[in-house]
């Protein structure tokens, strides 16, 4: 709750501190002083910085985001429209990065100082050096242009629109529809966090197989692939699943320049949007949200490691 209410805090100040009338912004250039004192006087601007702030964080405690003049909708409504295509984006990147880094990582660590092991280092090198804006524009100007059925902007349809179909007609085509849209984005999003875990599952594997129980197992006469994935790959995901965790919320947060290069209509286009606007509703109710959903995933992943690990519980 520290972690939220500082949030809160910071954000609540940049608006202070920010330039700009937002009568200017909801009004436009109206001379009528009796109308612009009158939407002063609705907006609380009338009021102390101090008494702003107790009755920001008394809408806060009722539910309320605020609301936007420039859309004029309340800020809950509009991050509710949008969370959902960068909870999707987000989740779509960790799929990417863990189905390429973990088998990656292993094969790195089993083969230490072989032609795969190099070409793996030196793939996470460049994939935590590369810029994800940079990425996704040469994505697009490479492969989106030589394929021609993969599109470079927009969302498409959403997933549980493609999966509903599914189910309902048994038509395959929306879920082709999504994965065409949303590959690229994912792709760009999910680079620096595959190049990550390939190196944390390679680190994590070559100090589990310098274990002695590795030695006993395969002495047992079971098999090496056996051994890596059932019992050393397993010991092994428990800080992976920590930085897992970490990095989600992270992938949620650091979207937006993903979204922006490809029109993905998310928070993070959103908060581009609101703040090029000066919308400042909306920017405290994305960020708010977002460090909400930061710290609830962290909570889950504090369960799920005592879960694996439960030496931790009983600390």
């Amino acid at each position: 709750m520290f972690v939220v209410w500082g949030v809160v805090t910071i954000t609540f100040a940049l608006r202070a501190l920010s330039p700009g009338d937002p009568v200017n912004l909801i009004a436009g250039q109206v001379p009528d002083q009796a109308t612009r004192d009158q939407i002063e006087q609705d907006l609380g601007l009338d009021q102390p910085i101090y008494v702003q702030y107790f009755d920001y964080l008394g809408d806060l405690l009722t539910g309320s985001l605020g609301y936007s003049y420039n859309q004029r909708r309340a800020v809950s409504d509009i991050v509710a429209q949008h969370f959902a295509a960068t909870v999707e984006l987000a989740v779509a990147a960790t799929v990417v990065a863990l189905v390429i880094a973990i088998p990656l990582g292993v094969v790195s660590a089993t083969r230490r100082n072989q032609p795969a092991d190099y070409g793996a280092t030196f793939g996470s090198l460049i994939g935590i050096s590369t810029p994800n804006f940079w990425l996704g524009i040469m994505l697009i100007l490479i492969v989106a242009t030589q394929v021609g059925f993969i599109p470079t902007s927009g969302r498409g349809i959403a997933f549980h629109e493609a999966v509903y179909s599914i189910f309902r007609y048994g038509y395959v085509g929306h879920l082709f529809e999504w994965f065409t849209y949303i590959i690229l984005p994912a792709i760009t999003l999910g680079t620096y966090f595959t190049a990550l875990i390939t190196r944390l599952t390679r680190s994590g594997m070559v100090d589990e197989l310098g274990k002695p129980y590795v030695t006993a197992t395969e002495a047992k006469g079971l098999p090496k692939t056996l051994v890596r994935y059932k019992h050393v790959l397993r010991n092994t995901l428990i800080p992976i699943i920590t930085v897992l965790g970490l990095q989600l919320g992270t992938l949620m947060g650091g979207a937006v320049i993903t979204e922006e290069v490809f029109n993905w209509p998310g928070l993070g286009q959103t908060f581009i949007t609101a703040l090029r606007n000066g919308d400042w509703p909306v920017v405290q109710g994305i960020v708010l949200f977002i460090a909400v959903a930061f710290v609830v995933i962290n909570i889950f992943v504090d369960a799920l490691y005592a879960r694996l690990n439960p030496q931790v519980s009983d600390e």
